[in-house]
């Protein structure tokens, strides 16, 4: 490896280490890396726009947007209480209830929208319960990796995985879904008891739970059914964008216009409510995966990938499988898996059976966004939204959920994916 190989790995390094230690804020430490891969000339700075993902961007402030607006006609807190009743406010039942629509949802729409629709929900209900939502926000984040695994439009690894492969939205579901059940049993299942303690609350708080009513949680119907409207557009134009082809960014910031065009709204205020520190910590992460794209060590990794399998099938999918989602823990998967779609499409074309690898990439990719905290733009998002509301989520404190969880995810695909497809 040459000096600027070295170098890159070293700014990477310092600023896992910083977001790890939590001494700087995570997203000055990511702008600091990316100025240093400028500074070093590792990434020119005129080429800096390049190694952003402008349509995760944009999907991220179109559904901040959006979701900003439409809690002001009380659409989530209706969601919640009915939840809760629909519990009789058993603090369990409601962790596993938020747990199950979280993957539902993130497997229609795409895990960031969910995160921030679902977020607002889980800190009404614990507030009114007086319990601490961090057990909730970390289900919900884990669930919606998992959700988000079963679907084409799930999550940005499976699109690219999709148009590269020919797949439809039904290929996922038939080939991943069965997988992705049994994942998401299992993960809710041990947080579950890993949380149940924390999950004790006073009787009386339940009480107070069953005595809400909640079509009182509904402050203006006119932006209501406005909003009902637009999620409607939103959700097919997330299904249907690839068919008609306009990007996931455009649809979400297309849905954002007309919701702060109809729904009488102030912008200046809405505008406001967007996470920017969350926008900049992930632009800035993404110029410094670009660094490390830069100096080849992504390629490096999926080179010796191939070198390592020697064709054998079986070797292959599991490397790829584990090797996707450790890799993805720490990195964004969205470079790695653009890397490693080409590598697959040449070992096709020499006459190995790749069908299966295609399966493997997406379920390590997705999958192993659980892994950490920086793992998955869903897991910033949420942590962010309890940090806002004064309940702070370390990344030493979701590591030690997330990764043994990630790794027992893991473990069930490969299991799965040597029964059905070796």
């Amino acid at each position: 490896m040459n000096s600027s190989t070295w170098i890159a790995i070293i700014i990477f390094v310092i600023v896992l280490l910083c977001i790890i230690t939590e001494k700087v804020n995570r997203t000055l430490a990511a702008m600091a890396g990316a100025m240093a891969m400028v500074f070093f000339g590792i990434i020119d700075s005129d080429a800096i726009p390049s190694y952003i993902d402008f349509n995760t961007i944009g999907v991220l402030i179109g559904m901040m947007l959006v979701v900003s607006t439409v809690k002001k006609c009380g659409l989530f807190e209706f969601v919640a209480i009915y939840t809760a009743k629909l519990a009789k406010g058993s603090t369990g039942k409601i962790l596993i209830g938020f747990a199950i629509i979280t993957a539902v949802l993130s497997a229609i729409l795409d895990n960031v929208t969910t995160v921030l629709l679902i977020g607002p929900m889980t800190l009404v209900i614990t507030q009114i319960l007086e319990i601490n939502p961090v057990p909730f926000l970390i289900t919900e984040i884990l669930s919606s990796n998992i959700g988000g695994t079963s679907t084409l439009i799930g999550d940005p690894p499976n699109i690219m995985i999709g148009s590269a492969a020919g797949l439809g939205f039904t290929d996922f579901i038939i080939n991943l879904f069965p997988a992705v059940v049994v994942i998401l049993a299992a993960t809710v299942t041990i947080l579950y008891f890993l949380f149940r303690k924390k999950l004790a609350v006073d009787p009386s708080k339940k009480d107070a739970i069953m005595a809400l009513k909640p079509k009182e949680s509904i402050t203006n119907y006119p932006l209501l059914y406005k909003s009902l409207a637009v999620i409607l557009l939103i959700l097919l134009g997330f299904i249907f964008h690839d068919k008609i082809g306009i990007s996931s960014s455009v649809v979400a910031l297309t849905g954002a216009t007309i919701i702060l065009i109809i729904g009488g709204q102030d912008p200046e205020e809405i505008f406001h409510s967007v996470e920017w520190l969350t926008i900049g910590f992930f632009a800035a992460l993404f110029v410094i995966v670009g660094g490390l794209e830069k100096v080849g060590i992504i390629e490096d990794l999926a080179t010796y990938l191939m070198n390592a399998t020697a064709g054998n099938e079986v070797i292959m999918i599991v490397l790829i499988l584990w090797l996707s989602a450790i890799v993805s823990s720490f990195l964004d998967n969205i470079p790695f898996v653009a890397t490693l779609i080409p590598l697959i499409l040449a070992m096709g074309q020499q006459g190995i059976n790749i069908a299966p690898l295609w399966w493997a990439v997406s379920l390590g990719a997705c999958l192993g966004g659980n892994g950490t905290l920086i793992g998955a733009s869903a897991n910033i998002v949420l942590a962010n939204i309890g940090s806002r509301n004064g309940h702070k989520i370390s990344f030493g404190y979701f590591f030690k959920y997330g990764f043994p969880l990630m790794l027992l995810s893991i473990i069930i695909s490969t299991i799965y994916l040597l029964i059905f497809y070796v």
